[in-house]
C-alpha cells in the first residue's frame, strides 16, 4: 500500500527483456535503501513492484506478461525517470489517498495549460474506468496523488502545483503522454457493495 505522495525521481539504468517479462535495473536517485529488503515492495512510475535485487543506490524488478500490457512501464528505456515511492508503513502520514500499486487502465494526456508555475493537464480516461473518475475525488497518476478538477465525458483535469511539478516529472509531459491510472479504492469497493446488495435483493 501507498499514499501517492512521490518520494524521488529515479532513472531506469537498464532493461532486460525475457520473452514475454522484463528486468529493470533502476538507479535510486535520493531514495535510501538502506531500509530496503529484498522482497520489499516499491511503487515505480504506479506500479508496486517486488525489489529482487539491490546496491547502494540502484535495485532491479522483475516485470511479469500482465504489467508489461497493463501499464506503462514496457515502454521505459535506459535514461527513462520515473516516480518512486516507499510502502506505507504505520507511522507514514498519510499525505495522499491509499493507493495500491495497481494500474486499473492507461490513458493520455489530451492537453497541457501551463498556467505560471502550475499546469493543467486534460487526461482521456478508458471507459473501463470512467465511472470511477469523480470532481474533487482522488486519481493516481503515473504513481502519483492527484484531485479531480473537473469531469467532462472521457475526459478529466488535474492541476499540478509547483511542489508537485519540482517533485515529478511531469513538467517533462505533453499531449500524447501515456499516463497509468489508479483509481480511488473506496470507488471501487462502493461499486461492489452496490452490485452484491442488487444480486443478493
Amino acid at each position: 500500500m501507498f499514499t501517492g505522495i512521490v518520494t524521488a525521481i529515479g532513472r531506469v539504468v537498464e532493461v532486460k527483456r525475457h520473452g514475454d517479462t522484463a528486468r529493470l535495473r533502476v538507479h535510486a536517485g535520493e531514495l535510501s535503501l538502506d531500509q530496503v529488503k529484498l522482497g520489499d515492495s516499491l511503487c515505480v512510475h504506479g506500479v508496486c513492484l517486488t525489489v529482487i535485487e539491490k546496491l547502494a543506490h540502484e535495485f532491479a524488478v522483475d516485470l511479469s506478461p500482465e504489467t508489461l500490457a497493463a501499464t506503462t512501464l514496457g515502454a521505459l528505456a535506459p535514461g527513462s525517470l520515473v516516480h518512486l515511492e516507499p510502502a506505507l508503513t504505520l507511522s507514514t502520514p498519510l499525505g495522499g489517498h491509499l493507493v495500491t500499486g495497481h494500474v486499473d487502465s492507461v490513458g493520455s494526456v489530451i492537453s497541457r495549460a501551463d498556467q505560471g508555475d502550475t499546469y493543467r493537464f486534460q487526461i482521456r480516461a478508458p471507459e473501463i474506468v470512467q465511472r470511477y473518475i469523480s470532481r474533487k475525488g482522488s486519481v493516481c497518476l503515473d504513481g502519483v496523488s492527484l484531485t479531480v478538477n473537473t469531469v467532462e465525458g472521457a475526459e478529466f483535469s488535474v492541476q499540478i502545483i509547483p511542489h508537485t511539478v519540482h517533485k515529478t516529472v511531469f513538467g517533462d509531459y505533453t499531449e500524447g503522454q501515456l499516463v497509468n491510472i489508479e483509481v480511488d479504492i473506496v470507488a471501487r469497493y462502493i461499486e461492489r457493495l452496490l452490485i452484491a446488495s442488487k444480486e443478493g435483493g
